[in-house]
């Protein structure tokens, strides 16, 4: 049975839970396991470029421990921590889904906006959008100013996500909004619904390749 690792860098079981239910549209009769597992070594949320570089060695290490019952591997956290390094480590394939986000944002609209945590963290997304060519494609990025635990909350964490949807959709001209936070998976569909836009979970984009990738042996 082919077997997709999907980790989740922080330490938060929350998050990996929400993650776990947001797989479930993706889990189908002979198709591979989708296994969601918790760094315990990780910080309770990855919020700065010291807790991505912090979680690097713990990333590569599950995925070389990993590496003979699993058939891809996704680093579930939107700055994709570690992702070049555990995949100089595999032969398998190493997803991230900020990278799987954006691309499949790509094919759903003109111009992507991203649902930031905090406002700290859109500069770090920037550069990556940078590094992958497609700022042209880009709207905006913005920030609920909420950090990673405090997305349990669910009235206020829907509450922000909607205010900054709409003003991505309204004053920057977004046509498809990506979630930048793996904890705000539990949110998608509610949102979609909301904003009228299509919204992408990186999570669920970056485990539908790696299906992909996985049954066709990329």
């Amino acid at each position: 049975m082919e077997r997709i690792l999907v980790i989740n860098p922080n330490s938060t079981q929350a998050v990996t839970d929400g993650i776990d239910r947001a797989m479930d549209p993706l889990r189908m009769s002979g198709g591979p396991q989708i296994e969601c597992v918790t760094l315990k070594e990780g910080p309770p949320g990855i919020q700065t470029q010291a807790d991505v570089e912090s979680v690097v060695a713990p990333i590569s290490a599950t995925v070389k421990n990993r590496g003979n019952d699993c058939s891809a591997f996704v680093i579930a956290c939107y700055s994709d921590p570690g992702l070049h390094a555990a995949r100089e480590i595999t032969t398998k394939p190493v997803l991230g889904i900020a990278e799987c986000g954006i691309l499949t944002a790509l094919t759903l609209g003109q111009r992507f906006g991203v649902i930031s945590i905090l406002k700290k963290s859109i500069p770090r997304h920037l550069r990556y959008v940078g590094q992958m060519g497609v700022a042209d494609r880009m709207a905006g990025d913005r920030a609920i100013g909420l950090g990673v635990v405090e997305l349990s909350d669910e009235t206020r964490t829907f509450s922000r996500m909607a205010e900054v949807a709409a003003e991505l959709r309204d004053e920057d001209g977004a046509d498809v909004l990506i979630m930048g936070c793996a904890g705000m998976a539990r949110y998608r569909d509610r949102l979609q619904r909301h904003v009228g836009l299509p919204v992408v979970e990186p999570s669920q984009a970056a485990v539908s390749m790696a299906i992909g990738r996985s049954r066709l042996h990329w």
